[in-house]
């Protein structure tokens, strides 16, 4: 099968044209259990499953009104919902990640920032799901009571086999924020004890990707706005989730190079590009507006890659089992 017809069947899967957003209220893809969906939670939280396994990469859903990154939109006036500090220690929305959250077998957390760590004590503990990531992400999760047999602690170079499923782990990069500064390049110690404050559950603490091979598929999931190009080298996924947001472009050609590395993946999902100091149901039209210029670069980039725009809890089904290139 060649490349002009593989894309066309992924576009006639997905009913995407070239560059394809569902909208505010477009209706979800129709998603068949035979299929690997990935599921947006928001930010740069994801459900990846084939029916039988059930993968989480970042999951963040409480989305508090909580110190905001450098260059964050203001909040709408009128938001009366509880504002936190650093030196708080908020409890997650345990409605709304019950409500979203059924199953967990692994959750993968790219680095140990609140935006994607927050939530994973409570879901570990209610899922009973397998945590991989850095020693940051460990020593939280111990804070909160995650026995050791639920953690695999990484450093980036792993490749593991598990029982339907492969993870690559691939050594990478936060994004650069503020004129090139970290905003966090701490450890988390070991010893914490829970509750522990926003700023305790704040650091970066060393930066993953993961190459997640499934149902046929290889999803290259990221959690922040960088890379490191050497890393990538080999790398030919279907799926990437690639960081979106506007600190992107402190990287030089950060999407060109990304794509070109890549080997022109067939299809991007842009991810971590709301703003995630907003409840699901406030309007994300500024994160919208400047997630276009994303969109542009990387159909500039690479043409036959199409992007889908995803949106809150719409499962977005890969075609079937063996359609596209390993």
């Amino acid at each position: 099968m060649n490349r002009q017809m593989l894309v066309l069947l992924l576009a006639v899967s997905l009913g995407v044209g070239s560059v394809w957003s569902t909208g505010e209220n477009a209706p979800a893809p129709a998603a068949s259990p035979a299929h690997v969906t990935l599921t947006w939670l928001g930010n740069a939280g994801w459900q990846v499953s084939d029916g039988n396994t059930v993968i989480l990469v970042d999951p963040y859903l409480s989305r508090m009104r909580a110190p905001a990154p450098p260059g964050a939109a203001p909040l709408p006036a009128g938001d009366v919902r509880p504002a936190y500090g650093w030196d708080d220690r908020p409890e997650p929305d345990r409605a709304t990640i019950d409500a979203h959250i059924h199953r967990a077998d692994f959750v993968l957390v790219t680095h140990a920032h609140y935006d994607h760590i927050f939530d994973v004590p409570y879901i570990a503990e209610r899922t009973g799901g397998t945590v991989i990531g850095s020693e940051s992400t460990a020593n939280i999760l111990r804070a909160y009571g995650v026995a050791d047999r639920q953690l695999i602690t990484v450093r980036g170079g792993e490749d593991y086999q598990f029982n339907g499923f492969s993870l690559r782990v691939v050594p990478s990069l936060h994004s650069p924020i503020d004129h090139k500064h970290y905003f966090s390049s701490q450890s988390a110690p070991p010893g914490m004890k829970a509750p522990l404050t926003l700023q305790q559950m704040h650091p970066e603490g060393g930066t993953l990707a993961y190459l997640i091979r499934i149902g046929g598929h290889e999803i290259l999931a990221f959690g922040g706005m960088n890379y490191i190009e050497r890393e990538l080298d080999g790398l030919r996924p279907d799926v990437a989730l690639v960081g979106a947001n506007a600190s992107r472009r402190e990287n030089y050609d950060y999407s060109g190079r990304l794509m070109r590395a890549l080997g022109n993946p067939l299809l991007v999902l842009p991810t971590h590009w709301d703003n995630f100091l907003l409840p699901y149901g406030a309007s994300q039209r500024v994160a919208r507006e400047a997630l276009q210029g994303f969109l542009d670069e990387v159909t500039a980039a690479s043409p036959h890659t199409r992007v889908v725009v995803p949106e809150y809890f719409q499962a977005i089904a890969l075609p079937p089992r063996g359609s596209l290139p390993r």
